[in-house]
């Protein structure tokens, strides 16, 4: 199929079936399938905090906000020199924000967005997509409030698709194929909500909770 020719119904059935999409570049006009053997997963109750990211939530410094500004969280992980980002992913995952099933975690200082998660919402399991920092932390922060509203929402899976040394210090680990397969089969048993216009809470409470479940 024409990488014109996907639509979000598409893309729900390929991450309901455990693969991905990708393009080789920014300028790439095709999408490809992506079923890695070993899968990244960031445990909800797993989520690591460092001394200094403690400090960081502590100061309240940055503001967090659900689904303010999905395309722009998007365009500003796409504004790096390599990425996979292309032109049908971009109108894809729009797409699929616009119809429910996709959903950005901004960080603020002031009106300065300075970073932010994106990822696509199936059953009770998150995919997360990409992200972007402009600060210190950022982008370590806005993982950490979205850790926490799926948490408390209901939801029993986070994919994080591939391991890296930047996720595995947050306490991302890495599963089989088949044992990532078996968890995202439980996962969409449910449809928890994620609800947009709840308020977060304060990032010294944040602490508090993250650190008494990890």
């Amino acid at each position: 199929m024409r990488a014109e020719d996907l639509t979000a119904e598409h893309l729900l059935r390929a991450y309901a079936a455990g693969i991905f999409p990708m393009a080789d570049s920014r300028d790439d006009p095709d999408v490809f399938w992506v079923d890695p053997t070993e899968r990244g997963i960031l445990p909800l109750d797993g989520f690591h905090l460092s001394r200094s990211l403690k400090r960081r939530l502590r100061s309240d410094i940055y503001r967090p906000s659900l689904d303010r500004a999905f395309e722009t969280v998007i365009d500003r992980c796409a504004a790096r020199p390599e990425t996979w980002i292309n032109a049908p992913i971009r109108r894809l995952y729009a797409d699929l924000h616009r119809i429910g099933h996709a959903h950005s975690l901004e960080v603020w200082q002031g009106d300065d967005l300075v970073g932010g998660v994106y990822g696509v919402r199936l059953g009770a399991a998150f995919f997360g997509e990409s992200m972007f920092s402009a600060r210190t932390d950022a982008s370590k922060v806005a993982l950490a409030y979205l850790i926490d509203r799926l948490k408390q929402s209901g939801f029993t899976l986070f994919d994080a698709q591939f391991l890296t040394d930047h996720l595995a210090s947050l306490g991302a680990v890495e599963i089989s194929r088949d044992a990532y397969r078996a968890r995202l089969a439980k996962a969409l048993q449910s449809a928890p909500s994620l609800s947009v216009s709840e308020p977060f809470s304060s990032g010294a409470s944040l602490v508090q909770r993250i650190t008494q479940t990890s």
